[in-house]
């Protein structure tokens, strides 16, 4: 089970290796799907300064226009169905996303933070609304959107909420190659502070951190910014295999960066990089 946990820990990082292609698709394809594979280097818990090297697994399609895709250990579906062509698409379904953050120790390097216990697996159960236009700067197929997810955990982990927008924009620059950029950001409530970035007496003597208490109120947790890159091994993006690569960096913000958790012990400033390949139908 802590293998399967740090398997799904590390796919967060692949949030944008499937988008593009997807976009590159020729109008009349009405049902596709994109399955990648890869590794990746995260940090051992968010906060971190230490790193770890996992396998990655993203997909990313559509059934007769409805499209669905997987975001780290998030799954989106739209149930509003792709136009064709040009144009604007307004996005609205449900979201889930297991946040599997401390829930295995030997995912955990530093020592201190590994005293802290571990914590409950969270399943993040809501729903997203964004809209999206294609055909924006650069050609017919590059796209940019916005959307913002809400979802409250319902599995009895943190209990509380986490709000996540998201600004995205793909663009192809051949048949062959894409390139893209997204800057996203979460917003949770107070429970979850408490949950993850307060440290109690009783956790203090445990592990030699200062007693933290100031993580309870709601707040900006994280700001995140990916680059990403694809290169078609088929000779063109919308079906066969292609290599796709992304960094990323995420900086802790405010009181969560202020707790021991991630000021003593890790960094608020966070990087992610991982390599994959993919396969699209």
């Amino acid at each position: 089970m802590d293998h399967l946990r740090c398997r799904l820990a590390a796919t967060f990082v692949a949030a944008q290796l499937l988008v593009a292609p997807a976009m590159a698709q020729e109008e009349e394809q009405h049902s596709t799907l994109t399955i990648g594979a890869g590794i990746a280097a995260i940090p051992s818990y968010e906060g971190s300064d230490d790193y770890r090297v996992m396998p990655l697994v993203q997909a990313r399609g559509k059934v007769h226009d409805f499209s669905f895709w997987t975001r780290g250990t998030a799954l989106y579906v739209d149930a509003i169905p792709d136009p064709t062509g040009t144009g604007v698409d307004f996005e609205l379904g449900p979201v889930v996303n297991v946040r599997l953050d401390r829930t295995s120790r030997k995912a955990i390097r530093d020592d201190a933070v590994r005293a802290l216990g571990k914590r409950d697996v969270a399943v993040e159960v809501g729903g997203f609304v964004g809209v999206g236009k294609t055909g924006v700067i650069t050609s017919d197929y590059d796209n940019l959107s916005a959307r913002v997810a809400v979802t409250k955990d319902v599995a009895g982990a943190h209990g509380s909420y986490v709000v996540t927008p998201t600004i995205e924009y793909f663009t192809p620059l051949s048949t062959t190659t894409f390139v893209g950029m997204g800057v996203s950001a979460e917003y949770v409530g107070k429970k979850y502070g408490r949950y993850y970035f307060d440290i109690t007496p009783t956790e203090s003597a445990a592990s030699g951190l200062a007693v933290y208490d100031r993580a309870g109120g709601s707040g900006f947790k994280r700001l995140n910014v990916n680059l990403s890159a694809g290169k078609s091994l088929s000779g063109d993006l919308r079906k066969g295999w292609a290599v796709f690569g992304v960094a990323g960096y995420s900086r802790v913000l405010g009181k969560y960066a202020d707790s021991p958790i991630v000021a003593d012990a890790g960094s608020r400033n966070q990087f992610v990089g991982a390599l994959g390949i993919g396969y699209t139908f």
